[in-house]
């Protein structure tokens, strides 16, 4: 399989689970526990994903710089300071740790 026609699968079943999404009654959708659970899934699929970004290179755990600057903007999200300071203040984290530790 080329890596285009992975590309085109991959957005195919992409677009029939949004399709199959559109089936779904609104009646079912304004459902109180299905706008819990929907909230839900969309935070642990979020987790998963800033998981995998932090901690995995080449399908190894590494640790390295990215590590302290999700930490670093975890913390700033809870004091609820504005989202382009967080990405900020979390970058020059990452390229601090890089520079001067010789990070990864």
């Amino acid at each position: 399989m080329t890596l285009w026609t992975g590309l085109l699968l991959a957005s195919l079943a992409v677009y029939s689970w949004k399709f199959i999404g559109s089936l779904v009654p609104s009646k079912a959708l304004d459902h109180p526990r299905m706008a819990q659970l929907v909230s839900l899934i969309t935070v642990a699929l979020m987790s998963g994903l800033i998981g995998i970004q932090t901690l995995i290179t080449d399908r190894q755990v590494e640790l390295d710089s990215r590590l302290p600057a999700v930490l670093v903007a975890i913390a700033l999200t809870v004091m609820r300071l504005p989202f382009i300071f967080v990405v900020a203040v979390a970058a020059l984290v990452a390229a601090g740790l890089r520079f001067l530790l010789g990070w990864p």
